[in-house]
C-alpha cells in the first residue's frame, strides 16, 4: 500500500469517525430537546403526607417508565393557582396536570359531590373501591370530566375523620362545633347543625390553633399528623364522616394527545395502578400513625355516641338525595350507590 493510499484511508476513517461523533452529539441534543415537562399544581401543601406519598410517587413512576422523556414539575398548594382554580387551568391547557379534591370542581362536574364523599355511606374502604372500579363510578367521573378536556383519575379512596379540640359526647357537643370542611361534607355538617366552613390547607393549622375553627378534617390520621393538627386538637373523632375518593389527579387531554405514541398509555396505566397502591398503603399507614400519635402526643380516640351517629346518618341520606338532583348522571350514581348499600344490608 502506498503512502498516499494509506493517507487517503486514514482520512476516510477519520472523516467517518468525525461524522459518527457529530451524529451521536446531535442525537443526544435532539433527545434532550424532546424531553417534555409538565407543570403540576397540587392542592396539597408540601407538608401534607399525600404530597410526598402520592404526588412524588407518581412523578417518580412516570419519569422512570418514560425513560425521563416526560418530567413532572411539581408546585405546592397555591403556588400557581388557588385550589378551586386548578380544574379550569388544566381544562384550558394552561397547565398540563393537577391534583384536586373533586369538591373544588363542583361548578363543572355534577358528580363531584358524590366523588368527594357522601356522608355515612360506605363503612369499609373496600366498598368504596368496589363502587369506583367494579361498579363503574370511575368511568362516570371520567366521562363527565372529558367534556372539559380533562382526564380524571382518583388517587385513592380513604376515610375522612375529624380532629377536634374537644370531645363529642352528645348531640349538643356536635351542634356547637365550628368545623373546617369542604364540598358535600361541608354542606352536610352545616345541615346537621354544626358550622361547616372552608379553610385552605395552608391556613388550616392557624385556624385551628387560633380558634377560628374547633374541629377539622384533612384526610384522617396521616393527614392530620402531617399538618401538625394534633398539636392543638387532641381528639381523633370516629366513625369516619365518609369513605371516598377525596383526592384526584386531573390531566389536560390536549397534553395527553400531544405525547409521543404509547406515552399517554404509560401515564394512564400509572395513574390506574396508583389507585390500588395508595389505597392499600394509606390504610396501612393509618394504623401506624394513629397508634403513634396516641403514644407520643396524647391523642385520644373519641367515638361519637350511637344516638349522634344515628341522627347524622338520617341527615346524611337527605344529602344523598340532594346530590342526586344535580343531573341525570348524579341520580344514576346515587341509585347505584343505594342498590349497592342495600345489597350489603346497610339500607
Amino acid at each position: 500500500m502506498t503512502l498516499m493510499h494509506r493517507f487517503r484511508n486514514t482520512l476516510a476513517f477519520g472523516g467517518s469517525a468525525i461524522a459518527l461523533a457529530a451524529t451521536v452529539a446531535f442525537g443526544a441534543t435532539a433527545h434532550a430537546a424532546d424531553t417534555i415537562t409538565w407543570k403540576v399544581q397540587s392542592h396539597w401543601p408540601g407538608s401534607s403526607s399525600s404530597y410526598e406519598d402520592s404526588l412524588k410517587r407518581i412523578k417518580r413512576v412516570i419519569e422512570e417508565r418514560t425513560d425521563g422523556q416526560l418530567k413532572l414539575e411539581l408546585y405546592e398548594a397555591g403556588q400557581l393557582f388557588k385550589a378551586q382554580e386548578t380544574f379550569n387551568a388544566v381544562s384550558r391547557g394552561v397547565i398540563q396536570m393537577g391534583t384536586i379534591s373533586p369538591a373544588y370542581a363542583q361548578d363543572k362536574m355534577t358528580l363531584a359531590g358524590i366523588a368527594s364523599g357522601l356522608p355515612f355511606a360506605f363503612r369499609n374502604v373496600w366498598e368504596a373501591s368496589y363502587f369506583h372500579k367494579n361498579l363503574g363510578f370511575e368511568d362516570m367521573l371520567r366521562e363527565e370530566a372529558a367534556k372539559f378536556n380533562v382526564y380524571y383519575s382518583t388517587d385513592k379512596v380513604y376515610p375522612t375523620e375529624m380532629v377536634s379540640k374537644k370531645p363529642i359526647n352528645s348531640w349538643e357537643d356536635f351542634k356547637g362545633l365550628k368545623i373546617r370542611s369542604s364540598g358535600a361534607l361541608q354542606k352536610f355538617l352545616t345541615e346537621a347543625g354544626a358550622a361547616g366552613t372552608y379553610v385552605p390547607g395552608g391556613e388550616l393549622y392557624q385556624a385551628l390553633s387560633s380558634g377560628v375553627v374547633d374541629a377539622a378534617h384533612w384526610g384522617a390520621a396521616q393527614g392530620a399528623a402531617s399538618m401538625g393538627l394534633y398539636e392543638v386538637a387532641k381528639y381523633h373523632v370516629q366513625p369516619a364522616l365518609n369513605i371516598a375518593g377525596t383526592d384526584a389527579f386531573i390531566v389536560s387531554q390536549k397534553a395527553l394527545d400531544k405525547l409521543p405514541e404509547g406515552m399517554a398509555k404509560i401515564v394512564k396505566d400509572a395513574l390506574d395502578e396508583q389507585f390500588w397502591i395508595r389505597t392499600s398503603e394509606y390504610l396501612y399507614k393509618e394504623k401506624i400513625t394513629l397508634a403513634k400519635v396516641q403514644a407520643e402526643q396524647g391523642v385520644k380516640i373519641n367515638t361519637m355516641p350511637q344516638d349522634v351517629q344515628d341522627r347524622l346518618a338520617k341527615v346524611a341520606q337527605k344529602t344523598w338525595d340532594e346530590e342526586a338532583k344535580r343531573s341525570d348522571k348524579a341520580a344514576e350514581a346515587v341509585d347505584k350507590l343505594k342498590g349497592f348499600l342495600s345489597d350489603l344490608g346497610y339500607l
